[in-house]
C-alpha cells in the first residue's frame, strides 16, 4: 500500500522493518437505503503514531510539534491515501453471500489527527446496489502482500436499517499461520513475498467482517 512512500520506511531501526511495516486500525459504515438495498461503504483508516509521524514530517506538518494541525495543514493531509493506481482494490474484499462485490474508487475524503495518528475516512459506491437485508455481507480488509497490517477495532455501523448483526471473524491462530509470521519477519524489509513463494500472506491474517440485517 502506497509504495510511493516507501522511501521513509527505510528509516526504520532492523528490528521493527519485517513484515508487515504500516498498521491501520480499520473500522465500516455500511450503507442501505430504504429498501434495504447496500448503496455504500464508508471506511475508516487509524494509522500507526510512527507511520503518522512519517508523514506529517514529509509533508512539513506539525512543525511545532504540539499534536495539533491547523485547518490549512488538515486540508493538505486530506487525501494523502487516496491516489489508488489503477486496479487497486482499496485493499478491501466485499462480497455478498459469498459473491464478490465491486466498489468504485474513493471519495468524499477525511482527515483529521488526533494523539499523534492521522486518522482518515472514504467512501466507496457498490455497484448496482444489491439487496443486502436478508443477506450474509461480508468486509475483509487487508493487504495481499502483507506490506499493511489491518486490525478492524475501530466500530462498525450501519445506516439504513435496524437490529443488523455484526461480528468479526479472527484469524485462526495455528501452526500454519504461526510458521507463515516467522517467515515473514525473517523477509528482507524491501522484499516482495511473492518473490520468495509466499503468495498472498495478508489473507491469512484478515479479520472478516459479516454483516447481517434481518428482513423484519
Amino acid at each position: 500500500m502506497f509504495r510511493s512512500l516507501l522511501v521513509l520506511l527505510l528509516t526504520i531501526p532492523a528490528h521493527l522493518a519485517a513484515h508487515p511495516h504500516i498498521f491501520v486500525d480499520t473500522g465500516f459504515e455500511v450503507i442501505l437505503d430504504d429498501t434495504g438495498r447496500l448503496t455504500h461503504i464508508r471506511t475508516t483508516w487509524a494509522y500507526d503514531d510512527y507511520y503518522s509521524l512519517l508523514i506529517t514530517s514529509d509533508m512539513g506538518l506539525d512543525q511545532d510539534y504540539d499534536g495539533v494541525l491547523t485547518d490549512e495543514e488538515l486540508e493538505q493531509v486530506t487525501g494523502f491515501d487516496m491516489n489508488w493506481i489503477e486496479g487497486f482494490n482499496g485493499d478491501l474484499v466485499a462480497g455478498l453471500n459469498g459473491e464478490p462485490l465491486a466498489l468504485s474508487g474513493p471519495s468524499e475524503a477525511t482527515a483529521e489527527f488526533k494523539a499523534g495518528r492521522i486518522i482518515t475516512t472514504h467512501l466507496r459506491e457498490v455497484e448496482g446496489h444489491p439487496q443486502a437485508v436478508g443477506s450474509k455481507l461480508s468486509l475483509k480488509p487487508y493487504d495481499p502482500t502483507y506490506y499493511t497490517a489491518y486490525d478492524v477495532t475501530l466500530p462498525v455501523t450501519v445506516t439504513g436499517w435496524n437490529a443488523c448483526m455484526i461480528e468479526n471473524v479472527l484469524p485462526q491462530i495455528g501452526d500454519d499461520l504461526a510458521d507463515l509470521q516467522q517467515q515473514l519477519s525473517t523477509l528482507d524489509p524491501n522484499a516482495d513475498p511473492e518473490d520468495v513463494g509466499l503468495s498472498d500472506p495478508g489473507a491469512a491474517f484478515a479479520t472478516e467482517v459479516q454483516v447481517q440485517c434481518p428482513s423484519s
